[in-house]
């Protein structure tokens, strides 16, 4: 089944024409990437299926239905939940209580605090401790948890190694890798190449509001995969 279906899609923010005829998709259970440097919309290709940028041409489907007119919680309404860039924590409330966001779509599933607690042991330590007084790793575990408290069929990721350390976007790919294993679809838009490598199955690479390649990951090395995405 596919979970997100993008068919020549034209995005736009007001007048500024951004996604130029995109189409991709992401089906249950896998783990899709999407590449690109700064500016060439990928973020906006979130944005478009979030209400934030307005889809003029083509086709957005979610969970394999046509989203004809797309607003904020039409995405969470079709089980695909958003760890956005820069995490997003929401500032005043505890670790325990940003998590609790995550239920908002009233979608039942095997994910509670408990079951993300034990995902990530160190958000249970804290639970008390304000969100934002964590450190950038373990504020990414507390967004993860958050849209993972929404018990989604598809998990995307919106630049999620943004400011981490190495080791911990080590771990990050591991986490991942396993939830992906575990049946949690993951769309991952990131530029960096070693999470992308270890933790996606399938690639698109955008440029100029473009997919211009698309292809399987197995058999491909980080440095050739440098390559597409710097043509």
């Amino acid at each position: 089944m596919s979970l997100i279906a993008f068919d020549d899609v034209h995005a736009y923010y007001d007048k500024a024409h951004v996604l130029h005829g995109v189409s991709l998709e992401v089906r249950a259970g896998e783990r899709v990437a999407i590449l690109g440097r700064n500016g060439v919309g990928k973020t906006t290709v979130v944005n478009s299926f979030v209400g934030l940028a307005r889809v003029r041409a083509g086709k957005v489907l979610l969970a394999g239905r046509e989203a004809r007119r797309i607003r904020h919680f039409t995405a969470a309404k079709a089980g695909i939940a958003l760890v956005p860039q820069g995490r997003r924590i929401v500032p005043g409330l505890t670790v325990r209580e940003n998590l609790e966001l995550g239920r908002a779509t009233g979608r039942r599933g095997p994910w509670s605090l408990d079951s993300v607690y034990e995902l990530f042991p160190a958000l249970r330590e804290r639970a008390d401790n304000l969100g934002t007084a964590m450190s950038g790793g373990q504020q990414q575990m507390l967004a993860i948890g958050r849209a993972l408290m929404a018990n989604p069929d598809l998990l995307v990721l919106d630049e999620p190694s943004e400011g981490l350390a190495p080791v911990i976007v080590d771990e990050l790919g591991d986490t991942l890798v396993r939830l992906g294993r575990e049946g949690t679809a993951i769309l991952l838009i990131e530029q960096n190449f070693g999470l992308v490598h270890k933790v996606a199955e399938r690639y698109y690479v955008l440029a100029k509001g473009a997919v211009v390649e698309q292809g399987e990951m197995k058999g491909i090395s980080i440095e050739n995969l440098r390559r597409h995405v710097a043509v």
